[in-house]
């Protein structure tokens, strides 16, 4: 399977941007889709994971309530709605795919295949 994200550019604090992760080879409705994030110097880290169907989502706590994580499977696209945006969300954005598991995993060993990163810099 491949992924491709795009949608990160440099945008102001408060502001919104959606991400989007395209899926190649294989159909998208064999993986569990997930979103991490990693700071420039900081380890990867969750963002954000969504289950099979769509039906059940997961989302760290510092994005929680402001992010919003979808998948449209007949398209086989996965996406990461973020709204008031900070300073402090600024970093390379990777989707991931995770196969053989109905649960969404939260750590980077979790998911097998990753796409390239997409920039997201929040800046005044």
């Amino acid at each position: 399977v491949q992924l491709a994200e795009s949608g990160g550019e440099l945008v102001q604090p408060g502001a919104s941007l959606r991400l989007s992760c395209a899926v190649s080879e294989r159909p998208i409705t064999w993986y569990i889709m997930a979103w991490f994030r990693q700071p420039s110097g900081k380890d990867r880290e969750f963002v954000a994971g969504i289950n099979l169907d769509g039906g059940t989502t997961s989302y760290s706590d510092s994005v929680k309530g402001r992010f919003r994580i979808s998948r449209d499977n007949a398209g086989n696209m996965a996406y990461l709605q973020m709204d008031s945006l900070k300073s402090e969300d600024t970093a390379i954005y990777y989707c991931a795919a995770q196969a053989g598991t109905p649960l969404i995993g939260e750590t980077p060993a979790e998911y097998h295949f990753w796409g390239q990163g997409t920039q997201v810099a929040v800046s005044s």
